[in-house]
């Protein structure tokens, strides 16, 4: 088993250009110290400078990093595209194996809002269209229905405060905030 009961476990996943990390950040700043932020383009574009695809080195690494913050006490966001053809058998895993709370976030954004998005990223030069299509999955959910999905139309505030409110973070305290 990993984790407390006191400790939780979001999983923010969605396309390119959705709002993880923006989301991610907002829960950061909301919540103070105690919140660890793994994210999926960290650990495998700077940590191991790999490309994703099934059975890569960065999935294993997502998972122990995530189970050793929960095992330290940490309330964990673990974020990214995380396709579920390649990593749902990791994500469902850990959720099965998390003693606290577990909350999963889908972003559905539709292509065109992505592609909009995505020009205000730095790495809008780096990445053109149809780079960007073929990365492109709707509504990739896991196969547990266990995921809330969030449309475009939720802004960034209104976003972060519902899972705020959904996983009991806005009511918890935090580490030396």
């Amino acid at each position: 088993m990993v984790g407390t009961e006191e400790t939780r476990l979001i999983v923010l996943r969605g396309n390119s250009a959705s709002g993880k990390s923006s989301v991610a950040a907002g829960l950061r700043q909301r919540f103070g110290r105690g919140l660890a932020l793994i994210g999926q383009d960290n650990l495998r574009r700077t940590v191991l400078r790999e490309r994703d695809r099934p059975g890569a080195a960065n999935i294993g690494l997502i998972d122990l990093t995530a189970r050793y913050a929960l095992n330290a006490g940490y309330r964990v966001v673990v974020e990214g595209i995380l396709y579920a053809d390649r990593y749902g058998d990791m994500l469902t895993a850990l959720r099965a194996e998390h003693r606290g709370p577990t909350r999963g976030y889908y972003l559905d954004v539709p292509f065109d809002e992505t592609l909009a998005r995505h020009a205000t990223k730095p790495i809008a030069d780096d990445v053109n269209e149809t780079r960007l299509r073929d990365w492109y999955r709707p509504r990739d959910l896991l196969p547990d229905g266990l995921e809330t999905v969030i449309g475009a139309d939720s802004a960034l505030e209104e976003t972060v405060e519902r899972i705020m409110s959904d996983t009991g973070l806005a009511h918890l305290p935090a580490r030396d905030r």
